[in-house]
């Protein structure tokens, strides 16, 4: 069934029944049976989010894309709770046979061994430590860490061998663990990256319903500045059309909340994120829709995606350029350093495996 302008799924990025592409049997709810009232019900009905165990004989993931800052990263959930509609990593879920629209944000697996599995991982024989990244492909920090604490076991395991971490995330819970990205810091072996697409309550609540606030995404920001935990702003994605105005005022917030450097990435819709997009559009912001797509296309040579590796996360164009241009500008005005640096791996020194042993060489 189509929702109607106005008429949003409660808490939910995705509002489109979009299918898997690569499951041959679609399946579509039918309400033929039911009466007015009982629709309605339905419809207004908020879908319940389900976790299962992920049993992955691996944690870390060895990255070779060309545009993507680190080789390593780890990721203890796949899907993710917090439901960004414009969310890049939803088609990953159809991979597990599973939807990208409601199948990503309420159906998430959880890697309960995965700080066991880093630390043998980690404590391999010849490895030559560089930075990990956590997690780049959903939020380490969604709200069931809070529960699990599966992030928290890995930064102990990194913490207790000087294992340098990058993590990416829009979820104020990252400052429960600042205890661990103290000592981290302390060997320059630590950066925290806080995604702060926009600063409109109301517009995040919507486009991302159930991540941190940002009011309270920059006073995690604060938090972890002041505890010296070195910290980057990503105004990512700007959507051009409806955030990239707020470009000024998002550095603005950030760098006096203490972050040190900024980056920025557009929006970009690959299958499976375009129609839960553009969907989500058409339900929650109509009157955005046809500017929004416009200018989508505007930096993506007409289309709404561009795949190409070097061109994916900025776009091209006059449009483009000038997104660009307002991120340098306003980046240099208010003193962000321009180049965050390599984390120091100095420090490192493997751990014991989970078996109790420490590898010699």
């Amino acid at each position: 069934m189509t929702r109607e302008p106005g008429n949003a799924l409660r808490g939910r990025g995705a509002q489109a029944a979009v299918g898997n592409r690569f499951e041959p049997l679609q399946l579509t709810a039918d309400y033929e049976h039911l009466d007015e009232d009982e629709i309605l019900e339905d419809l207004d009905r908020r879908p319940a989010t389900r976790f299962f165990d992920d049993e992955s004989q691996s944690i870390v993931t060895e990255n070779s894309s060309p545009d993507i800052m680190f080789r390593y990263s780890v990721n203890p959930y796949r899907g993710c709770e917090h439901g960004c509609s414009y969310c890049y990593a939803r088609p990953y879920h159809e991979f597990l046979g599973l939807n990208p629209a409601i199948d990503f944000e309420s159906v998430i697996l959880v890697k309960r061994n995965a700080a066991p599995l880093l630390r043998d991982w980690l404590a391999r024989p010849g490895y030559t430590p560089e930075t990990i990244a956590f997690s780049g492909v959903t939020d380490c920090y969604q709200p069931i860490e809070r529960r699990l604490g599966l992030t928290r076991a890995c930064l102990e395991v990194a913490a207790e061998c000087c294992q340098p971490v990058g993590i990416i995330t829009k979820n104020a819970g990252v400052t429960r663990d600042i205890d661990l990205l103290k000592r981290l810091a302390a060997h320059d072996a630590v950066r925290v990256a806080v995604s702060i697409p926009t600063l409109d309550a109301r517009l995040s609540r919507k486009m991302e319903p159930r991540t941190s606030s940002p009011a309270a995404r920059l006073r995690a920001v604060r938090e972890l500045a002041d505890a010296g935990v070195p910290v980057q702003l990503m105004t990512a994605p700007v959507i051009p059309g409806l955030t990239d105005s707020e470009l000024p005022s998002i550095l603005a917030a950030g760098r006096e909340a203490g972050a040190r450097h900024a980056s920025y990435t557009v929006l970009r819709l690959p299958r499976g994120v375009r129609e839960v997009f553009v969907d989500w559009l058409r339900i929650t912001a109509p009157e955005s829709l046809d500017r929004v797509t416009a200018l989508v296309g505007a930096v993506r040579n007409g289309q709404l995606n561009d795949s190409r590796f070097g061109v994916r996360h900025r776009g091209e164009g006059a449009y483009a350029e000038q997104i660009s241009q307002t991120f340098r500008a306003f980046s240099r005005k208010l003193g962000y350093e321009q180049h965050p640096g390599t984390l120091n791996a100095g420090a490192f020194k493997p751990p014991t495996t989970a078996g109790g042993q420490q590898w010699l060489f």
